[in-house]
């Protein structure tokens, strides 16, 4: 695959990005696209392995390691090296119904699975995934391919994350008559309003559901199951229903203060500024502002990353992210965190970037915890007060953090962000159709069958498996669209 020799020849290049001092003015794509001739060499660097890892989706160690939707990573690599493009973006479509979502925001795992990444960097693959679909897309070669005929069979979708729209497209594919019910005002879900313009624009989201309509999926928003339209009502006019509502139910803190004005959700912050930009440009004051606060985000992971940059962009007058974890090493631990395991290492992502190049330093503060929180007068937050703490396991196994005394500090603050994760799917829907439940509140469905409790009924994506990444996503919402178009015919064809 690629060239034999390519690996030892050229350097890994990832898509560049714009300086971040100048990106963090506006809300366009911090990307900057790379040439043709870059990308094919990067494609050259894919080894004729023999066993490539980098598309066999796993869990190791709590981490995804592998592709979830099983690219057919080193033919598109060889392809692209031998300027088979058109070909590429086939093959890449394959396994894969939205490779632009996941190139624009997929954390990779595949590239951490490279071969080569034993002990040189890995492959480019989410660079060169990304700039095959986006060559597609000028090309002109990404067309409505609409079934040749119909089943007479429909099937509702609740949902339009990167779940239901997979689960929609193959249904749709296999001749089904689709609808998808959104209860927001926008198609999309989590990669519309989850996820910040200058990442996944509202624009390549609305480019790919324009195909999906143009093949003939319907989609219906401002529509909530279960109020705008009763359960029994849906199961009486669909034959079949996948629940993709994902996991909405914030995790909260029980800390001394919560109560207090000017703190809030991240994803409350992250819908009401996506909304408002897409509205009227900001100007309709419709969200949560940033602008002259002191901010702090408190989590450490990709949502935190992104109410980063949308703070940085609002303007804001100063920015902490704090991190429950030490700072990690700039390698991985070979012993504790061998190949091919995800590595946990330090990174900068594009809002740390953007934070440290508008106040000139990196925003973030390890292994912090927060102990209560302060308000003044108005009853808005004005601190934060922490602790700084050091995990320990004790002999059952359990990870315990303790507090380092000496090391309590007060935070100026008058606008706080909870970024530390989900704890599952709103249930209301889930409990009028007397949906199945585990311990984590998900709803009770095996992967590889997708089936619920309720005959008819599937369920893929956060609702089922928990928190994860838009590419297992996909995975699933191909499962379930499988899984019920067996229901259906007796038989599938679907992947």
């Amino acid at each position: 695959m690629g060239k034999i020799t390519g690996f030892m020849e050229y350097s890994r290049k990832a898509m560049p990005e714009r300086k971040p001092a100048e990106r963090a003015n506006d809300w366009k794509d911090y990307t900057v696209p790379m040439t043709e001739e870059e990308v094919q060499v990067q494609g050259a660097r894919c080894m004729d392995c023999g066993v490539p890892t980098c598309q066999s989706g796993m869990e190791l160690a709590g981490a995804t390691t592998g592709c979830p939707v099983y690219h057919l990573i080193p033919e598109w690599n060889d392809l692209v090296y031998n300027g088979r493009w058109k070909d590429a973006l086939e093959r890449e479509h394959v396994m894969n119904n939205f490779p632009e979502f996941t190139g624009a925001a997929c954390p990779a795992p595949c590239e951490s699975a490279c071969i080569l990444g034993i002990n040189e960097p890995p492959v480019a693959i989410r660079t060169i995934e990304r700039s095959i679909i986006e060559k597609g897309f000028s090309e002109g070669w990404v067309v409505p391919d609409p079934p040749d005929s119909r089943t007479g069979k429909k099937v509702a979708v609740v949902g339009s994350g990167p779940a239901g729209l997979a689960a929609a497209d193959q249904l749709n594919k296999a001749g089904h008559l689709v609808t998808v019910f959104e209860r927001s005002d926008r198609i999309g879900g989590l990669l519309t309003y989850g996820i910040p313009e200058m990442k996944i624009s509202f624009d390549m989201v609305m480019r790919r559901v324009n195909i999906l309509e143009q093949e003939g999926i319907r989609f219906v928003v401002n529509t909530e199951i279960g109020k705008d339209i009763p359960a029994d009502q849906l199961r009486n006019d669909f034959d079949a229903v996948i629940l993709c509502t994902g996991a909405t139910v914030h995790r909260d803190m029980k800390v001394e203060g919560r109560g207090l004005g000017g703190i809030h959700f991240a994803m409350d912050f992250l819908h009401t500024s996506t909304k408002s930009l897409l509205d009227s440009n900001l100007e309709d004051g419709n969200f949560i502002s940033a602008e002259g606060k002191d901010v702090i985000v408190i989590g450490g992971g990709d949502t935190g990353t992104d109410c980063l940059a949308t703070a940085v962009r609002q303007n804001c007058r100063s920015l902490v992210q704090f991190d429950i974890y030490d700072k990690k090493g700039a390698i991985r631990d070979e012993i504790g965190n061998p190949w091919p395991q995800y590595p946990v290492i330090h990174r900068v992502e594009y809002g740390q970037k953007e934070a440290a190049a508008v106040f000139g330093e990196d925003p973030r503060a390890y292994a912090v915890m927060t102990t209560k929180f302060v308000g003044g007068p108005d009853g808005n937050v004005k601190e934060v007060h922490t602790v700084n703490v050091k995990l320990r396991i004790d002999e059952e196994g359990n990870r315990i953090r303790e507090e380092i005394p000496g090391t309590e500090k007060v935070w100026k603050a008058d606008l706080v962000l909870l970024a530390i994760g989900f704890s599952g799917p709103d249930q209301g829907l889930i409990r009028e159709m007397e949906i199945g439940t585990n311990a984590s509140s998900a709803i009770d469905a095996q992967h590889g069958s997708f089936r619920t409790n309720q005959e008819g009924v599937f369920a893929a994506g956060d609702a089922r498996r928990g928190q994860s990444l838009i590419v297992w996503a996909i995975n699933e919402g191909r499962g379930a669209a499988r899984e019920c178009d067996r229901f259906l015919m007796g038989s599938t064809v679907l992947p």
